[in-house]
């Protein structure tokens, strides 16, 4: 009786939100995306695996244990030798970084998109009704926001945000907040600047949990151009068709799994604990028990109804039950996952039993850009847009992790045949390389060997 129920109540909700979205004015409150760009740098701020190694042996509080592990998280990463580093890291200045350091790397960040977006899509500076940029680790004064109205002359009536501590789901929380502006703010032109300051945040201490992060984290962003005008439909690339938001800080395992600290050395850096995993799974069952009806067919909800009843009756996770026993792809076409590192991309697949093509992308993304935090989403999706996958009408599920612990997930609808390689436009055709094995895992591979146990790091260093 009460699974019949549920499929009543399943069918019910679903009517009424059609209803709701056909008849009260949803169309009045779209978000369209019209352009995006991805930053790209110059090749002289690479940093390869030979690279890593030589800034690794600058830091004087390693030891030989603290350098094998390094050596084995970034050969064994998923990142390729491509990526790109701070400028202040690449000439040795990441013990002892500088405002200006922090400021300039922004700059080069936030005008090198701003200035692309604003020529690809003939949109005036001066014509930004609303401006968010977030940026986690830096918060300046003025703002950041305030630098890039002052650089590009913005209009004394525009609405700007600054938002800092979001995390890697930044990005989605900065759209979102967008997306509540439009109910306000009709016909208005938006932009959302998308990055991270990792200069200024180079650990140098020894601390293994706080080291993983200078093996992911890699220099990269993105600017957006949104609108809610109805005549720019027609130039749209995607429209939001739903959002949900999750923050599970409320759990002190989750809170505490990705933060942000100083060792008992007083050195700055990020922790990343191995309670992030489950902290991850925990926030993505609590969103996708509310995604998850918006973005299904009916026929599908109805199977979700079965399965959820049939699953928490057994006391088994919903990712399981989403594996099991749902077509997922029903009502997606595309996935979009947060490229935040080998295991959160092999671990969003399992649970929704995607196939290495759904994959690809973050895992190509990670390969060539590394883990650029909030800014580390669109880059998936240019890969998407280089290989020529998105078709008008097909639906991209965007799934991002963050410090909090958050979970930021939303659906686009791809409104038009997109081929632009975009940031890829050097290197697409490279990818998917034969193997993402790191070149350097025979050179270094002696950091497994126990017989060379009695070595030095004075005697790498040297």
């Amino acid at each position: 009786m009460e699974f019949f129920m549920a499929i009543y109540i399943v069918f019910l909700f679903y009517v009424l939100f059609q209803i709701c979205k056909r008849f009260l004015g949803q169309k009045n409150d779209c978000c369209y995306m019209l352009n995006y760009e991805c930053y790209m740098t110059t090749d002289d701020r690479k940093l390869d695996t030979e690279s890593s190694c030589r800034v690794v042996l600058r830091n004087k509080n390693l030891g030989l244990e603290e350098y094998k592990f390094l050596l084995q998280t970034m050969v064994s990463s998923g990142i390729g030798e491509e990526t790109y580093s701070p400028k202040n890291v690449i000439l040795g200045r990441e013990e002892n970084p500088r405002l200006i350091d922090s400021l300039e790397e922004m700059d080069d960040i936030f005008f090198y998109t701003l200035d692309n977006l604003f020529a690809k899509s003939g949109i005036s500076p001066q014509d930004i009704d609303i401006l968010v940029v977030n940026v986690s680790l830096l918060s300046s004064v003025p703002s950041l926001a305030a630098r890039i109205i002052n650089r590009y002359e913005m209009k004394s009536d525009i609405k700007a945000f600054n938002l800092s501590g979001m995390g890697c789901s930044a990005s989605l929380i900065a759209i979102d907040l967008v997306r509540q502006q439009f109910k306000i703010h009709k016909k208005a032109f938006a932009i959302v600047v998308s990055t991270e300051s990792l200069g200024a945040n180079w650990y140098c201490g020894k601390e293994k949990s706080m080291m993983l992060s200078n093996c992911l984290f890699r220099s990269g962003g993105c600017s957006m151009l949104f609108t809610n005008k109805p005549d720019f439909k027609s130039r749209a690339l995607f429209k939001l068709t739903s959002m949900v938001r999750t923050h599970f800080g409320s759990n002190d395992d989750a809170y505490q799994c990705c933060i942000q600290l100083e060792d008992d050395q007083g050195y700055r850096g990020f922790r990343l604990t191995k309670k992030l995993t489950k902290a991850a799974a925990q926030a993505f069952i609590i969103n996708l028990r509310v995604l998850l009806p918006k973005i299904l067919p009916l026929w599908e909800l109805i199977q979700y109804a079965f399965v959820f009843y049939r699953w928490s009756k057994e006391k088994t996770p919903i990712l399981e039950a989403v594996g099991a026993g749902l077509n997922l792809k029903s009502g997606v076409d595309h996935f979009c996952i947060h490229p935040g590192g080998r295991a959160v991309i092999d671990g969003v697949g399992k649970s929704l039993g995607l196939t290495e093509y759904d994959l690809e992308p973050a895992r190509m993304t990670l390969h060539r850009f590394g883990n650029t935090s909030a800014g580390g989403l669109w880059y998936v999706l240019g890969y998407m847009e280089a290989k020529k996958r998105l078709k008008k009408g097909d639906r991209v599920f965007m799934i991002s992790f963050g410090a909090g612990f958050k979970c930021n997930n939303c659906m686009w609808q791809v409104m038009r045949d997109m081929e632009d390689a975009n940031v890829w436009k050097d290197c697409i055709d490279n990818y998917p390389p034969k193997t993402l094995i790191n070149p350097f895992t025979e050179k270094y591979g002696w950091i497994n060997d126990e017989r060379l146990s009695f070595l030095r790091i004075e005697d790498i260093r040297s």
